[in-house]
């Protein structure tokens, strides 16, 4: 039994990581796209076509957004259930099951998410208003992150990707919970009571095991988004609550509905929501003089020296005291360098980090110059990771 856990515990990391992967590269060509629209002759129509209005509902229930904001209220919820999914999958099954053994991970995430914040605080204590993207390079991409392992092939070992994929899994965690407490809007009591009911009885649903109740979960769970939408808690987090929300049986050997649901979900989220949101969000105009203004801002400044240089020695420093005080222990085979080059892989914080900018920024000038920051330190992050990771391969384990 214990062969066939491991078999299928595996196949399913294998599963995400290729879906992660393959959807990485997706990523990066919507990216380029919306940079490329952005700044062509088709500039003002690509704006025109996210700021068109669009009304969903009916009569007194509906209403109405521009495209780019469903998108990242709507098409987004699906990218944070599949997030709840995992983290679920995560907990249950997962590596997360084993408290010793993600304690380490967890740790580097935390020290990724602490030094980051304070990097890019120190660079905008003058300015309240800018002080609101102090979250933005928190963020860790996985699909990019893990895209550049998937490129250096054999060089990255199973052991350290999956020592990414839990940093980055609990990464998600915290800038879940940042999003929750820190942006949302002023909340409105009754939409808020009426979708944590709705929550409640999403939670039973699961519990009583109906069959073929799919249907009836699916209608919950959107009027669940819809009240938490209404009462001024960013939508996204019914996401979340709902994939933690879905039951999984608990055994690794069996596919549950949650396992089930990620399955079928994940590549819809990987290819179709993830590289949508980067068209909407990504088409920055671009101009030599623009990216030398912005680069002397201290909202670009901070989110592209947090990122670089606040992700690496956050991950680096967390982990190697953590190991020095017995918290935890490297994963079989894994050396310091190689935990340097995924330190500085996590610097890669694009899709996560733009969506906390269209919530600390919108409508605001330092949304562009935030993207800019987001684009350039991913960049670098990624170049300065793969660069360590590939020279990393050839340094034995306990060597730094």
């Amino acid at each position: 039994m214990a062969t066939v856990r491991t078999r299928l515990r595996n196949s399913s990391l294998a599963d995400f990581l290729h879906a992660e992967s393959s959807g990485g590269v997706v990523l990066l060509v919507a990216t380029v796209v919306a940079l490329v629209l952005a700044n062509s002759p088709l500039a003002d129509a690509y704006d025109d076509f996210w700021h068109t209005d669009l009304r969903l509902g009916v009569g007194a229930l509906s209403t109405m957004e521009d495209l780019r904001h469903w998108v990242n209220d709507g098409l987004m919820a699906v990218f944070f259930f599949v997030v709840g999914l995992e983290i679920k999958r995560e907990l249950v099954v997962g590596e997360l099951k084993d408290r010793k053994a993600a304690a380490l991970p967890a740790i580097a995430a935390l020290g990724g998410m602490v030094l980051p914040a304070l990097v890019y605080t120190a660079l905008n204590l003058g300015d309240g208003g800018q002080l609101r993207g102090w979250a933005i390079p928190m963020a860790t991409d996985i699909a990019f992150c893990v895209g550049i392992m998937a490129a250096l092939g054999d060089r990255v070992s199973s052991s350290l990707k999956l020592f990414l994929l839990t940093l980055a899994i609990i990464d998600d965690i915290g800038a879940i919970v940042v999003i929750a407490l820190f942006y949302g809007e002023g909340i409105s009591a009754g939409p808020a009571l009426l979708s944590l009911g709705l929550l409640a009885g999403y939670g039973a649903l699961q519990r009583r095991r109906l069959p073929g109740g799919w249907p009836v979960l699916a209608l919950v769970g959107i009027a669940a988004w819809a009240a938490l939408l209404a009462s001024g808690i960013h939508a996204t987090l019914a996401g979340v609550a709902l994939g933690l929300l879905t039951r999984t049986d608990g055994h690794p050997d069996v596919e549950g509905p949650a396992e089930r649901t990620e399955r079928i979900l994940h590549p819809y989220s990987s290819f179709l929501v993830v590289p949508i949101f980067a068209l909407a969000n990504a088409g920055l105009p671009l101009s030599v003089a623009a990216a030398e203004e912005a680069l002397r801002s201290p909202v670009a400044i901070g989110v592209t020296l947090g990122l670089v240089l606040g992700k690496a020695l956050g991950v680096l420093g967390a982990t190697w005291v953590a190991a020095r005080l017995g918290l935890g222990t490297l994963p079989r085979g894994v050396s310091w360098a190689e935990v340097a080059g995924v330190s500085a892989l996590a610097g890669i914080g694009f899709t996560v980090s733009l969506f906390i900018t269209t919530l600390a920024f919108e409508g605001s000038d330092a949304a562009s110059d935030a993207t800019i920051g987001i684009l350039v330190g991913s960049v670098v992050a990624a170049v300065v990771g793969a660069a360590i990771l590939a020279r990393s391969a050839r340094i034995e384990p306990g060597e730094v």
